[in-house]
């Protein structure tokens, strides 16, 4: 098979995924951006929810009279059903206004979806593993205006996050422990928010610094169940360390810190597909959490295809005195990429991170951070 017709069939494989919902508009406009709905199967497999099947998808948009000072508004889909009768349905949204005026960012979650549970703490075993089970509605839209920088937003938001329909094992640890909002709990709270983004590309930076810092005050009116702070920062950077191949360093630091009456809901989870890749979502719980990673994206010229490799740590605590350097949990890993739209550098992600004792595998669009 030549090269040419290669090309030509991965090119056709994109576009059965790809669709355009503004096409017909543009054909008459060329003056506005394409629109582009990009959608890709997506499978995994854990003891806990069998096979899952779904899609993950993004909706990638300007809105009319945004020209190329205006970065493109991604909005993620990612629906998952497993074998077990579980969904999951997610978006974490980036919509950029005309001229960049405003940035509107933020999270929707609605799932059925198991988690294990080993207790909380930094140092919990293995042996202590229950699974639970519970419905979950999160809400969260954050509104920024520029101000000061043309990358600097300053805004805020509100979060809403209601667990409801839980079910746990009889005489399990959390039966017995009985944490703060075991059986359901409803937050709510008011957040102020301040973004500094200098990325030029949203869904696969190759430069820039991306900064970011919330803080939720919660409460107990509107149907609130507890009072709380929540602290979160996350902050990222991307150099170019080949403009032969065009290969990328990237780092990110996160932070999550909880006071006063949090419910089970709002303590930090340890593990995830973007952050601490190896380690199960929530196999460690504390009140806090810092974790930082390094991944190194290299990108073989003149083809779809890359490879990445990653290291990081992290871990959870209790307050910032229970800190230590020497308790951090390290992770690591590596993964395959093949890039399903060049205009808009939007790669198909698989990784298999590890940790100490433990590994999990990745399947996604776009990249972890």
């Amino acid at each position: 098979m030549s090269v040419s017709v290669k090309a030509q069939l991965v090119e056709d494989i994109k576009e059965f995924f790809t669709f355009y919902p503004n096409k017909k508009a543009v054909d008459k406009d060329s003056t506005l951006y394409l629109q582009k709905f990009i959608a890709a199967p997506v499978m995994s497999y854990s003891p806990e929810t069998n096979f899952a099947f779904g899609t993950g998808a993004k909706y990638l948009f300007k809105f009319n009279g945004s020209g190329e000072e205006t970065r493109t508004s991604n909005m993620p889909i990612t629906l998952q059903y497993t074998l077990n009768s579980q969904f999951f349905l997610y978006s974490g949204f980036e919509i950029f206004t005309n001229q960049e005026e405003w940035v509107i960012e933020g999270n929707l979650l609605f799932q059925n979806y198991p988690r294990l549970y080993y207790g909380i703490g930094k140092d919990t075993p293995d042996s202590a593993e229950e699974q639970y089970d519970y419905n979950q509605f999160l809400f969260e839209p954050i509104f920024l205006k520029r101000m000061f920088h043309r990358y600097l937003f300053i805004g805020g938001g509100i979060r809403y996050n209601h667990i409801y329909n839980t079910q746990i094992e009889e005489d399990g640890l959390i039966a017995q422990n009985r944490p703060d909002g075991f059986d359901g709990s409803t937050s709510v709270g008011a957040e102020v928010a301040v973004l500094f983004d200098s990325r030029s590309n949203i869904l696969n930076a190759q430069d820039g610094w991306y900064l970011e810092f919330t803080h939720g005050k919660y409460f107990n009116a509107l149907g609130g169940t507890n009072k709380f702070n929540l602290t979160r920062f996350d902050v990222r950077h991307y150099f170019d360390v080949s403009e032969k191949n065009e290969d990328i360093i990237a780092a990110q630091l996160i932070g999550r810190f909880t006071r006063e009456d949090i419910p089970f809901s709002e303590y930090s989870f340890f593990g995830s597909s973007e952050i601490m890749r190896g380690y199960q979502e929530g196999r460690f719980v504390e009140r806090d959490m810092l974790a930082t990673q390094v991944e190194y994206r290299k990108n073989f010229k003149d083809s779809r295809f890359g490879a990445v490799a990653f290291i990081g740590t992290g871990d959870v605590y209790n307050n910032v005195k229970d800190f230590k350097f020497g308790d951090l949990k390290p992770n690591y890993g590596a993964g395959l990429r093949f890039k399903l739209d060049k205009t808009e550098n939007l790669n198909i992600r698989f990784d298999w991170g590890f940790g100490r004792g433990t590994n999990s595998f990745y399947l996604s669009i776009a990249e972890a951070f």
